[in-house]
Parts: structure tokens; sequence; C-alpha cells
């Protein structure tokens, strides 16, 4: 029992390898070229070249926006007559963030105060025809209060409790802040990658401090000119100002950034996008389409009664979102990508192989070759006939070393004869004669004479029967 586990932990350290059969078949020959150059070009050219799967990558980007907008319009209403409109006016949130509204257009309804008055006949829960249906109390859906219980005829709507007069008109078509295109934007963002521990931002860094004050963005030649105007933003959306002020809409801007750290630091450069998310093409021109919503402001009479102004405003909201991606050289993906391509050629052995050895005319003959089926009988009458074999040439060796002295013998006795007894020409002309066949002649040099002796085997017998 010892012995068997010793055996078996001696054979863990046995080196196998694989034995390769090489077959001459130019199609898969040529198949298999083909694959390996398709892998090789694969891993080159997509994973190392385009992706760089040579570069350790990080994604989770650590950034900060913060926006300013300036610019001032005028506008002339029915409710306020002339009314300057500043940065503080129509931008809201006024401190500024990734995501702010710009008014383009507005609806007011002044002078409002707590009391009673008809539902706005806009609101479908409003409608009436009897007190029963205004229960008091309830709320109206989607309406502006809540019902006191009656009906009124001359409206044919609910009475409410609620700020009067409700809100009422149309928003004008035309955008009452038409010179909103020209309102510039100031986004500055800084971003951070933790894992390398990189920080940029989007602002040059410069000690001229009138640079933000005149320059536009430019993708080529101020690229670092975070300022941008209002109309520009939008035509890059594919859209003109005047189709998302009159009713609002919503803007996307991206700001990517894709770092490869391997390179100088200048080279990691932000890029914008512009896209509209409301609507799509088809939906440009649907109810879908627009943003709008309402605020109110609050003022004290002479009295100390409280009345506020309700607005409805139209414009456009912008989303800023950043996102980006920094990579470094590292040798750990460099080797897994590497391995991958390898074990991706194995994939292409495994296939040629399916053709050559059950898809081919000669599959059979393949298979005959590349698989050897070894069992315990094969095994011993292989060992046999190679031991039989060994014998075999053991003998021809033996055999071999007792001739050779003989010939030996033999040769130098027929020089002896030669030598003394010359040759008769009875004896020549029987070794010559036609009925007998010709034999080997031995040719040597005598060690006391110069000249060459040839010797036939007849006559080396002819000899040794005369003496």
């Amino acid at each position: 029992m010892a012995q068997t586990w010793g055996h078996f932990f001696f054979s863990l350290l046995d080196y196998k390898t694989e034995k390769f059969v090489i077959a001459k078949n130019k199609k898969v020959g040529v198949l298999f070229r083909l694959f390996q150059l398709g892998v090789i070009g694969y891993l080159i050219g997509w994973v190392f070249i385009w992706k760089k799967g040579y570069q350790e990558t990080e994604e989770t980007i650590q950034s900060s926006v913060v926006t300013k907008l300036k610019g001032v319009d005028l506008t002339n209403s029915s409710q306020f007559g002339l009314q300057l409109w500043g940065a503080e006016d129509y931008v809201i949130p006024p401190q500024g963030d990734r995501v702010f509204f710009i008014v383009t257009n507005y609806l007011v309804t002044p002078n409002q105060r707590l009391g009673y008055c008809p539902e706005s006949p806009k609101v479908p829960d409003g409608f009436c025809t009897s007190d029963s249906e205004c229960p008091e109390g309830e709320s109206v859906i989607a309406g502006h209060g809540v019902k006191t219980g009656r009906c009124l005829n001359d409206t044919g709507t609910c009475e409410i409790h609620a700020w009067c007069p409700v809100e009422h008109g149309k928003a004008p078509t035309e955008p009452m802040l038409a010179k909103a295109e020209n309102f510039t934007v100031y986004v500055k963002n800084f971003i951070k990658f933790p894992k390398f521990g990189f920080s940029k931002s989007n602002v040059l860094p410069t000690s001229n401090s009138t640079y933000l004050k005149t320059c536009k963005y430019d993708k080529d030649h101020h690229p670092y000119c975070p300022i941008f105007l209002v109309g520009d933003m939008i035509n890059w959306t594919g859209f003109h100002f005047q189709d998302l002020a009159a009713k609002g809409g919503s803007v996307g801007v991206g700001i990517e950034w894709n770092c490869n750290l391997d390179k100088d630091e200048s080279r990691c450069n932000p890029e914008y996008s512009f896209t509209r998310l409301d609507s799509s093409d088809n939906l440009q021109h649907s109810a879908t389409s627009g943003y709008n919503f309402r605020f109110a402001r609050y003022y004290n009479d002479a009295a100390g009664q409280t009345f506020r102004n309700l607005f409805k405003v139209y414009g456009i909201r912008f989303d800023i979102l950043v996102n980006g991606k920094a990579g470094k050289f590292s040798i750990i993906p460099t080797v897994i990508n590497i391995g991958s391509g390898l074990a991706l050629m194995g994939a292409g052995v495994f296939a040629c192989d399916m053709i050559l050895l059950y898809m081919m005319s000669k599959s059979s003959f393949y298979r005959e070759t590349k698989f050897e089926a070894i069992t315990k009988k094969s095994g011993r009458q292989r060992e046999r006939k190679h031991g039989r074999h060994h014998g075999h040439h053991r003998h021809d060796r033996r055999h071999k070393k007792e001739d050779k002295p003989s010939s030996e013998v033999d040769a130098l006795t027929s020089v002896s004869v030669q030598g003394n007894n010359p040759e008769r020409p009875e004896n020549q002309a029987k070794s010559h004669s036609p009925e007998r066949k010709p034999h080997a002649s031995v040719s040597f040099r005598t060690p006391h004479s110069s000249g060459k002796h040839t010797i036939s085997p007849t006559s080396t017998l002819r000899t040794q029967r005369n003496q």
C-alpha cells in the first residue's frame, strides 16, 4: 500500500506534453492562418488600440458644477407695463446649479386674494348643473380650490374657496423675453479621478482677469472658455431658439472627460454635447413637449392684507450631465487581455480539428493518425516484438564477430598458396568456364609486396583441396 502511494506521489512530478500531428492539408492550413490573423488583428486593433486594453480604467468621476447667467431684457405687458428683467428675475434658482431654468415667456394673474369665486371653465371637474354636484369641502381635481356646495348658474361651474380670481388668459405665442438667446451661461466644472489622484477644471488657468469677460466658447480656438450663448446652445441641439422660447423645453448639456493619463495632462480636454430632452422630432408639436411651471410673489397692502401675483412661466430648463473615464497603463489588464487572446487561438485549433477529423473526405485517415489506442495486451505484444528485435541484432553482431577471423584466415591462406604455387593453365580455364557462375573477387595488398592480388573464392577452395 505504501509503495502504491509512493508511485502516485512521484507520478505528480512527471511532465506530460502533447503529441502533434502535421497534416499536409492546404485548405485547413490556410483557414487556420486566417483565423490566427483575425485573432491577432482583433487583439491589437480592437483590444489594445481602440479599447486601450493595456490600461487600468476608472469611471467613478467626482464633479462639481457652478453656473452663472448674465443678460437683461425689457418687457411691456398690459398688467405691469414696462418691466426690466435681470438674471435675478429670470433664473430659477438664482444661485446657480447643474440644473437651472431661464424664463422666456410668462402669463401673470395679478392681485389674487383669498375668497370665493367660480371655478375656471377649463377644469372638467368644476362643471355642474345642481348644488349636489358640488359637495362642500371636496377639492376640485386639477382645479384651483375647494368646493363650497353651491353651483353657480352664471358660469355653470362650482363655487370654490381659493385665491381669486383664478388663473385666466392664454400665453402669448411670441416669447416675452425674445432677447434671451443673447444671454450668456457660465458653466464652471471641476472633476477628479480619485484612483489616480488626477483633477482638472474646464476653465483656462490664466492670470488675465478680462479673459472670461470677453471670450466665447469655441471648440478649436477657445476650448477652455466655459461661456456659452443661450442661442448657440439651442442651435447645437438641431432646433432654433424660437422653437423652445414660446412654450419652453428641456436641453441636456453633456460634459465628457475621456483622459488618457499616459499622455500629457494638456491632452485631457472636456468635450461638450447638446441635445433636446423634452421631445423628439415626431413629438415636438405634441402636448408632451414644452416646459412650464407656476410660482407666486406675495405682498401686503396698506391694510395689512395679503395678496399675490401668480406667474405661469415658460422657459428652457438646462440639465448639465458630467461623465468621464480615465485610463493609465497597468501590467495586470495587459496580461489578462494577452491571455484571453491566446485562449482564443485555442478555439481556432479546436475548429480546425473538427473540420479535419469529421468534415474532410479523408477524415477517417486523419483520425487514425491522430488518435492511438493503447491497451495492456497490445503493450505486451509490443514489448515482446521489441525484445525479439534486439535479440536478432545481438545474434547478427555475434555472427559478424565469428565470421571475421575465418575470412582473414582464408585470405592469408590463399595468399600463401598463391605465392608458392604458380597458377596452372587448367585451373584458370576451369575458373573461367562458362558453365560456372562468376564469383566476386577480393583485392588486397600484402605487407611484402606493392602490387595488388586478386583472389576468388573458387581458387581458394581449390588450393585447400590440393593441400
